[in-house]
């Protein structure tokens, strides 16, 4: 048995599910060459970094000598160094250097424990086990009509009930008043349909209407079409008609705004979420107007979401009360009890 596969039998057992799929530990834009960059994944302590090609990695944040955190040492010459005794790891994990024993080759267990690591849609993905999926699709990103902006990082305590939330239409009045909704006169929402779809979940389009709809800042009648990909990962495409007819020529039928959540689930009651939306609008709206308004919205749900009780979200559908407006988040509880999903849940 490797390090690797010691530490991920230590302390509690992540089921399979979380161990062998992957998750977002940073923005690629966070991890620049030559900086270390601590990060945190189901309370495993990570060092994320990036060698003078480009390529990422996310190892431990160990060494394997005496157990410091490389994550406080440097970067010389494409190797970490560590901060206690100065032994020198290359982009293999491999050590090719201790200090104290120049001349020595070092032995071959001298090696930090590396993870798998994939870089997609402005994002550092890692998987601590051995990932059963690939990283799920975002079809907007590789379509050039599309712009695309990564937002965040966005504090929550629960990755899920950030993500239940993300599905869930029916807040926008309250939540966010005169943003996606409007308190004093809230869309009913209508009967909607959703299914299971590559392994994940689908509906079909909810409508609502939004007075400051998207980053353009104008009212919107919106037709949200969600889907749960994974644990985690979420998605929205959004189809939007300008409703005020002295702006109606700010837009067309085929005006869509889609969002990619992704959320990294630090402990079991803290994560970080981060999200990619993509527009395909004309004109385009600058990145800071599209930031703006995810941070405003986004700011928003924490302080609401954070408030939840309990902080860890129930699977069992008997320990809470649901309405038939809530049929995808009610679908997305089960879907996780289904997949044996406990980390992080009740």
């Amino acid at each position: 048995m490797n390090c690797r596969e010691q530490l991920n039998q230590q302390d509690f057992t992540l089921e399979p599910a979380l161990l062998n799929d992957w998750h977002v530990v940073a923005a690629s834009d966070e991890v620049t060459e030559g900086n270390l960059i601590p990060s945190t994944l189901f309370e495993r302590d990570l060092v994320i970094w990036r060698d003078s090609s480009g390529q990422a990695h996310v190892w431990e944040d160990l060494c394997i000598h005496r157990g410091a955190r490389l994550s406080k040492g440097f970067i010389a010459s494409d190797r970490v160094v560590c901060p206690y005794h100065g032994w020198n790891y290359d982009g293999t994990a491999q050590c090719r250097l201790i200090p104290a024993s120049p001349g020595e080759t070092p032995m071959k267990k001298a090696k930090a424990i590396s993870h798998h690591v994939k870089e997609a849609y402005g994002f550092i993905w890692t998987s601590l086990g051995e990932p059963e999926h690939d990283i799920p699709d975002f079809p907007e990103w590789n379509d050039d009509s599309y712009k695309k902006v990564v937002c965040g990082p966005y504090r929550f305590k629960s990755g899920y009930r950030a993500v239940e939330n993300f599905i869930d239409p029916t807040h926008f009045p309250f939540v966010h008043a005169g943003v996606n909704g409007l308190m004093d006169d809230p869309d009913p929402i209508g009967a909607y349909d959703v299914w299971e779809e590559n392994g994940g979940l689908a509906s079909s389009e909810v409508q609502v209407t939004q007075p400051y709809g998207d980053p353009r800042n104008v009212p919107v009648t919106a037709f949200y079409a969600y889907k749960c990909l994974r644990p985690l990962v979420a998605y929205f495409k959004k189809r939007v008609l300008i409703t005020n007819p002295d702006r109606a020529h700010e837009g067309n039928p085929n005006d869509r705004f889609c969002t990619y959540l992704t959320a990294q689930q630090v402990s079991e009651t803290e994560s970080i979420v981060r999200i990619c939306c993509a527009m395909n609008f004309n004109p385009m709206p600058t990145d800071d107007e599209v930031r703006q308004r995810q941070d405003l919205v986004y700011a928003q749900d924490s302080d609401i979401v954070d408030t939840q009780r309990p902080e860890r979200i129930p699977t069992d559908l008997r320990q809470e009360l649901h309405h038939r407006t809530d049929l995808l988040g009610m679908k997305y509880r089960s879907w996780l009890q289904k997949m044996g999903v406990q980390y992080g849940t009740v």
